[in-house]
């Protein structure tokens, strides 16, 4: 009865207040642009004012209550608030102290004009809050909001234009400590509990609101700014290691922003919390950032790169608080927008931090891998994405805009200049400061500053996807000089599309290279300053690592790479050299047997790691098991020969990560074992307890004679109880025993077996390890029929981790045809979803093409 009268209310208001059509736009699932739109011309002066009593125990519900003050200029059309939750867990709406009938469709309060006044209203709703984004544990939890969540959690107007103050009072049990993002104003003890209630928070959008509670240790810092660190971290160790770092690194990455944006720091505080299980590298909530706390407590074994890695997360979510949570994007098909900034300014942040660091380098291995490798899927898209729903943006995420994007700011800033571009950005915070825009408004802005035609240029780069692919046509005359050099550029989708961008070409010969600059703007352009020099050993495009896209390749001259000393021309060129494979222009043997002249020789870290990614991707996705057995002891002995010479730690340790992952054969797997167990010590190896778990795993699927015992020992070694828990999370994909692991994955149906994401995507890797895939084959038309709702029911990389782990893990033709079939069987499969299934299998699809070739 009390649903048929929920009904009745609903659709006698829709129909008193406007047209059917009117309130299909506004009353969908999900925040439309229609009603977006609506709200933020109907709705100012917003302010929400939340109370949550969290219980001990993670079963229990969250009782809740919200008050929203704001400022109504439109009552044409009723105040829609938002709340995705079951209807039975709202107790009571009041409106201007009136008590109301609930009306909740299609995950959305409405209160009714007759409600409301013109001028200041005053909303109040009791309710149970939604555990969807609200990451319950045993002893802690957090919020996790972006980027449409807030409304899973409480009713508010979830969408970014309507930024907000926040007032927040959390009751937990006494023995918690608590993180928002305002400073706490009042403790109040009541039993086995305590209340805090904070002070008023800056404004801020919905999916910037958070807030941390649970048992977490405490440290504070000033290194300029005072600023507050939860953590759970336990090694006495890591924490001595870390903890001064942490803080003087989030301080660097302000000062340097303050100087670039000109612009002081702009909230009231900027406190962080590390948590063990959270899905993301970090988030950069409003005052109270949250890491993933792998990442930001390394001990003495952490390489440079890992340091770097770390150096590089607090500085891209510093950057957020200008690039982000100070200036936000009107709606989310610009969230690439502030990722973009975010990476982008991370990248200058390194360079006065680590001087000793080939900063150019570094961003290319950051960033050209992952774009090429969605970009070249058939589930490319542009770095804009047009957005109907907010309940799709989650869907935007991804390596385009992460990596294609800071790409696309770099080649800019070239073509623009760096002062010039620096003026536009300093003009944009400025003018935007606390509110929000999107790229057309910065467009604008920069446009005053360049004479170039920046309408035309970003059409190109920002709302068209794919790349190009270079080809050259190079004359000689009868001295062998280089008569004519022209580059032809071509879209890979065949469209006329032209990137304009600036690269180099490094002309090699004997003593020396030759390097020209090239300014390419059309689809051929030819290279003058070539004329009349001799003719080369080798050409090498991209020498610089500036441009983007597939670049000629000589597959039959590649014995040159490893002595070039430019280190940077070196990645550029491995790089293009694993892309020339994926599209046939080299054969994967030629390119293993290249990389593998290049692992015995390379000494630098980042250089090392494309040539060990890459041999490692061709091993087991390109490489039949007659092939992998070919090569198989040749590769391990050059590896362990490495590991025995007089090379750094950070070389080391990539080296023995390529050998830990292919060390099956007998051989190694005993000496894999002795290293695991202690019985060897390598040379100046520095190994820590993560990286002794990951070789037990590894072991376990490579079926070492103990493994039960191996794992049964790894288990019982830790010290630190969320490693446990996580370790013993992932036992049962580990089990030599076919049932287990099925039984495993038929858990996963369940989405509270699901909760732990990031634990998941490794469970799911070592069910569908290369070497288990005849066993789990079987489960790929599982996983894809789960796609839709894991999108449902996870946060926005899951999607994607869960395919990439899952069928994104095969090369054989029997998972393209599960695909194929799944995708025929599944006409109306979501065109997002699609998307990121193409992104996923990329490597399947071309692993096809491939074996087609060298059959």
């Amino acid at each position: 009865m009390k649903i048929f009268y929920s009904f009745l209310c609903f659709f006698i208001l829709i129909f008193n207040s406007f047209s059917q059509s009117k309130a299909s736009e506004l009353f969908e699932n999900g925040v439309s642009e229609q009603l977006a739109n609506f709200r933020k011309r109907q709705i100012s002066d917003l302010q929400y004012t939340l109370f949550f009593e969290i219980p001990n125990q993670k079963a229990e519900n969250i009782d809740s209550k919200l008050f929203v003050n704001l400022n109504l200029s439109d009552l044409s059309q009723p105040l829609i608030l938002d709340f995705k939750e079951k209807t039975s867990n709202i107790k009571t709406v009041e409106a201007n102290g009136k008590k109301l009938s609930i009306v909740h469709e299609n995950g959305h309060i409405v209160i009714p004009v007759s409600a409301l006044v013109s001028g200041k209203n005053t909303v109040s709703i009791s309710f149970i809050a939604g555990n969807l984004s609200l990451n319950r544990n045993d002893d802690f939890l957090y919020t996790l909001l972006v980027p449409d969540r807030a409304s899973t959690l409480f009713p508010c107007f979830d969408q970014p234009d309507l930024k907000a103050a926040y007032k927040l009072r959390l009751s937990v049990p006494k023995e918690w400590s608590v993180l928002a993002g305002a400073d706490v104003k009042e403790k109040l003890e009541k039993g086995d509990f305590t209340a805090y209630t904070f002070g008023e928070s800056d404004k801020m959008s919905t999916y910037l609101f958070s807030f941390v509670a649970g048992k977490f240790k405490s440290a504070t810092q000033k290194p300029g700014l005072k600023m507050t660190m939860l953590y759970r971290e336990n090694s006495p160790e890591k924490f001595r290691v870390s903890a001064d770092t942490i803080f003087n690194l989030h301080q660097q990455s302000l000062n340097f922003l303050e100087k670039y944006t000109n612009y002081k720091f702009p909230f009231q505080k900027l406190d962080f919390a590390s948590i063990p299980v959270f899905q993301y590298g970090g988030m950069e909530h409003v005052g109270a950032i949250q890491y993933r706390e792998s990442t930001l407590f390394l001990d003495n074994s952490a390489t440079d790169s890992e340091k770097l890695n770390r150096a590089k997360l607090i500085a891209h979510e510093t950057s957020h608080m200008w690039f982000g949570d100070l200036v936000t994007m009107k709606w989310f098909d610009d969230v690439w927008m502030k990722e973009v900034f975010a990476n982008f300014m991370a990248d200058k942040i390194m360079n006065p931090i680590f001087p000793k660091v080939n900063h150019n380098l570094q961003f290319f291995t950051a960033h050209y891998p992952s774009a090429f490798a969605e970009d070249r899927s058939l589930g490319t898209h542009p770095i804009k994405q047009h957005l109907a729903n907010l309940k799709d943006a989650g869907s935007l995420y991804g390596a385009i805009i992460y990596n294609k994007a800071p790409i696309m700011m770099r080649q800019l800033e070239a073509s623009m200049g760096k002062e010039a571009f620096q003026k536009g950005i300093q003009k944009y915070i400025q003018k935007y400061a606390n509110d929000n825009a999107d790229w057309n408004n910065l467009v604008e802005l920069l446009d005053a500053e360049t004479p170039l035609d920046m309408k035309k240029w970003s059409d190109v780069w920002v709302n068209k996807s794919g790349g190009a692919i270079f080809t050259d046509k190079i004359e000689y005359d009868a001295k062998n000089r280089i008569k004519s050099f022209e580059i032809q550029q071509q879209a890979e989708d065949k469209s006329d599309n032209i990137w304009p961008q600036v690269f180099q070409i490094g002309l090699v010969y004997t003593k020396e290279v030759k390097v020209l600059s090239v300014n390419i703007n059309d689809k051929n352009t030819a290279v003058k300053e070539a004329i009349g020099l001799e003719k080369p050993i080798a050409v090498v495009y991209n020498y610089n690592g500036f441009g983007y896209g597939v670049f000629p390749l000589d597959g039959n001259n590649l014995n040159y790479i490893a002595d070039l000393k430019d280190e940077m021309a070196r990645a550029s060129i491995y790089s293009n050299l694993y892309e020339n494979t994926l599209i046939g222009n080299v054969s994967p043997e030629k390119a293993f047997e290249c990389f593998l002249r290049g692992i015995q020789t390379e000494q630098n870290e980042l250089v090392l790691r494309i040539a060990t990614g890459s041999l490692n991707t061709i091993y087991w996705r390109f490489f039949t098991e007659k092939q992998q057995n070919k090569v198989q002891k040749k590769i391990e002995g050059v590896l362990y020969e490495r590991l025995q010479a007089n090379l750094s730690a950070n070389i080391k340790k990539t080296l023995f990560g390529l050998f830990s992952s292919i060390a099956y054969s007998n051989s190694a797997k005993a000496s894999l074992y002795k290293v695991w167990n202690r019985e060897i010590s390598i040379p100046n190896l520095k190994l820590n307890e993560d990286d002794y778990t990951n070789m037990a795993m590894n072991l376990a699927i490579f079926k070492h004679p103990k493994a039960d015992e191996i794992l049964e020992k790894t288990r019982t070694s830790f010290t630190n109880p969320d490693k446990q828990n996580r370790f013993e999370f992932l036992l049962p994909s580990l089990s030599k025993d076919e049932s287990v692991r099925n039984a495993f994955m038929e858990s996963l149906k369940d989405d509270a077996n699901r909760e732990k994401e990031s634990w998941v995507s490794v469970g799911l890797a070592n069910v569908n390890h290369p070497l288990r895939q005849e066993s789990a084959q079987k489960y790929i038309r599982f996983s894809l029929d789960l796609v839709d709702e894991i999108q449902r029911t996870g946060d926005i990389f899951f999607p994607k981790d869960w395919l990439d782990n899952t069928v994104g893990k095969y090369s054989s033709k029997f998972a393209f045809d599960e695909v194929q079939r799944f995708l025929k069987e599944n006409p109306n499969f979501s065109p997002i979803l699609k998307r990121k299934l193409f992104q996923a299998t990329d490597l399947l699809y071309k692993a096809q093409n491939i074996k087609k070739e060298t059959e």
